[in-house]
């Protein structure tokens, strides 16, 4: 088990400085264009896919770390870049999450490699869980899957909503009810090969932020995926359904459903990504308060902004170490018995859009211009604390981890 330590080792080093260059010279210069365009950044992807960014293999070496830091150093690199181009070039990431959490080994060799493609013909994959009626209360989702044993295949019908990569992905991991009166504990995620019929995509959504990352409707109208779709497999799938119908009967014990372990397995992720974008911010409003005069002076001399960006950097750094604790005690197995994830979730992501708030504010009628990339970052911190389970949701979990009640 690894130590918990403060202190990268000179391959992490290494690897963040490098990450840190290709943020700097290849997506910060793309973003405004791709934040105009709102569409998906291809040649960046195609660039990060050719140095190795952009592959299963980098993916798996910053999983595997056994610090935990390896993924949380590279979201945050990645997004202190640009928060849309970052969620275009790591949104794949959260469908090969899906597949590790709930996957065989012979699903994940299968079926991962797919959903990131070559240098030469990069392919992205999406995570589709959320419904137009089922977004943080996932007991509501109505997407089915009917097994077909006849066949040995699933027919799953249903629209789901707010899909990174959705419609346009080589794969789509989708969450759908097997067991409707099990509740949240009567889904399973399903694989959907590329080009399977009855799979399309909806409407594409128009956003407030982010607006490098295309996230869509995905619409399932009679589609037929063979029985080794399942993740995880249908004996696997029996053995939990019968757990959980006789926990409900005696009242025992929840089950943690597919689309949750794979949340729970991302949160600390997203407290990295909104750390990143809250120190880009951070970092525009020192420089500017150092260099920009008034009355005579450079204003960070007036202690109104210095003590801004004083509480800037130390909540920036305490909402790193929440997610470098969570990161690193999901990857030694420690449990969660206090909502560590969530805790690191919700502070980061609330923390990126009070300082990008402060940029704005430090830089003044500049801040609200596009002409300077804070007006942008602020606008893209607000998904911090809605996506992958609202702030409002996250301070639900903690709360119910530490009474012990079901507090509603």
């Amino acid at each position: 088990m690894a130590e918990f330590t403060l202190e990268l080792n000179d391959d992490q080093k290494q690897v963040r400085d490098w990450l840190h260059g290709f943020a700097a010279d290849v997506i910060r210069p793309a973003a405004s264009e791709w934040d105009e365009r709102e569409e998906t950044p291809w040649p960046v992807i195609q660039e990060a896919a050719k140095v190795g960014i952009y592959s299963l293999d980098f993916y798996a070496q910053q999983f595997f770390d056994p610090t935990g830091l390896g993924i949380p150093m590279a979201m945050e690199e990645l997004f202190w870049g640009d928060a849309g181009i970052a969620l275009s070039i790591v949104g794949t990431g959260l469908a090969a999450v899906g597949v590790l959490a709930n996957g065989t080994e012979e699903q994940i060799g299968t079926w991962i490699p797919q959903m990131y493609g070559d240098p030469d013909d990069v392919k992205v994959a999406a995570f589709c869980s959320s419904e137009p009626d089922a977004g943080s209360d996932v007991a509501s989702m109505r997407t089915r899957a009917v097994y077909d044993q006849a066949k040995d295949e699933w027919v799953l019908n249903g629209t789901k909503t707010w899909a990174t990569n959705g419609g346009i992905a080589n794969v789509h991991v989708v969450v759908a009810v097997v067991d409707p009166e099990l509740g949240s504990k009567g889904h399973a995620s399903f694989i959907v090969p590329p080009n399977t019929p009855g799979l399309s995509q909806g409407q594409k959504f128009k956003k407030h932020g982010i607006r490098a990352s295309h996230t869509a409707e995905v619409v399932l109208e009679d589609v037929r995926v063979p029985g080794h779709c399942l993740l995880g497999g249908k004996d696997k799938l029996d053995q939990r359904l019968a757990r959980a119908r006789e926990r409900a009967a005696s009242g025992g014990e929840r089950v943690k459903n597919a689309a949750m372990a794979t949340f729970e397995a991302s949160r600390p992720a997203v407290g990295a990504m909104a750390v990143g974008t809250a120190r880009a911010a951070y970092e525009v409003a020192l420089d500017y308060a150092r260099t920009r005069t008034q009355f005579g002076r450079p204003i960070i001399d007036n202690q109104g902004v210095a003590f801004q960006l004083a509480d800037m950097r130390t909540q920036i750094d305490a909402a790193r170490l929440l997610v470098w604790r969570a990161s690193w005690m999901a990857t030694t197995g420690k449990a969660f018995t206090s909502a560590e994830g969530s805790m690191s979730k919700l502070f980061a992501s609330e923390t990126a859009k009070k300082v990008t708030a402060q940029a704005v504010q430090i830089l003044g009628g500049n801040g609200f211009t596009r002409e300077y990339p804070v007006e942008r970052m602020h606008r893209d911190a607000a998904i911090y604390t809605i996506f992958e389970g609202t702030s409002e949701i996250q301070r639900l979990v903690i709360a119910r981890t530490l009474s012990g009640m079901q507090i509603r």
